[in-house]
């Protein structure tokens, strides 16, 4: 395996670490978002928490998706 397909394979690597930090923080803040406005309406169903949870739970996956396509683009 020669130097440079080695360097490509591990910037390929360093983003999918990326893409997995960055859905791990889209659905975290969905969650604490959710959290807050349900204590700020004072909901007894945590309405909001769940709204936003799906919410952001879909906008990581949406987003997880294009940058994987890109990533599989750009090293093909």
């Amino acid at each position: 395996m020669n130097k440079q397909k080695k360097k490509k394979q591990l910037n390929k690597y360093l983003q999918l670490t990326g893409v997995a930090f960055q859905m791990g923080l889209t659905i975290y803040l969905g969650v604490y978002f959710g959290k807050k406005l349900d204590i700020y309406f004072q909901t007894t169903h945590k309405t909001y928490t769940i709204i936003l949870t799906l919410v952001s739970l879909v906008i990581s996956i949406y987003s997880v998706i294009a940058q994987l396509k890109s990533i599989n683009d750009k090293y093909d």
